[in-house]
């Protein structure tokens, strides 16, 4: 199983997303979120459509400058739940000074993502 669809599937168990289609080779999946659509490939599909190369995703190096967000009404009960699936905490969930709770966790290939209440 490649990490890419390990990462998927962690995120499918913390955030209860239905798995949209998989692909019978496990090189691309996709998960419902609602309105919009979470698409992951492999590395090697990476390889083989972006010719010129690309920065992959290193859970052991510092990480990229992007992040999936998701808005949740119970932060601190999506962000255990993202830890029990493999996810690393980046912070624990807290209140901002604004009112909204956020809390930050890693994937297991070292993609951020965000916690966070409604605004």
């Amino acid at each position: 199983m490649s990490r890419q669809l390990q990462a998927r599937l962690v995120l499918q168990k913390s955030f209860w997303f239905e798995t949209r289609f998989l692909h019978e080779s496990e090189q691309y999946g996709e998960l419902s979120t609602g309105e919009t659509v979470l698409a992951f490939a492999s590395h090697a599909m990476g390889e083989m459509n972006i010719v010129k190369g690309y920065q992959k995703t290193n859970s052991g190096a510092l990480p990229l400058g992007i992040e999936l967000a998701f808005v949740t009404e119970n932060v601190l009960a999506a962000y255990s739940k993202a830890i029990s699936a493999g996810a690393t905490s980046i912070s624990e969930p807290c209140e901002k000074p604004w009112g909204q709770t956020v809390a930050y966790v890693r994937d297991i290939d070292g993609v951020i993502v965000e916690l966070c209440s409604p605004m």
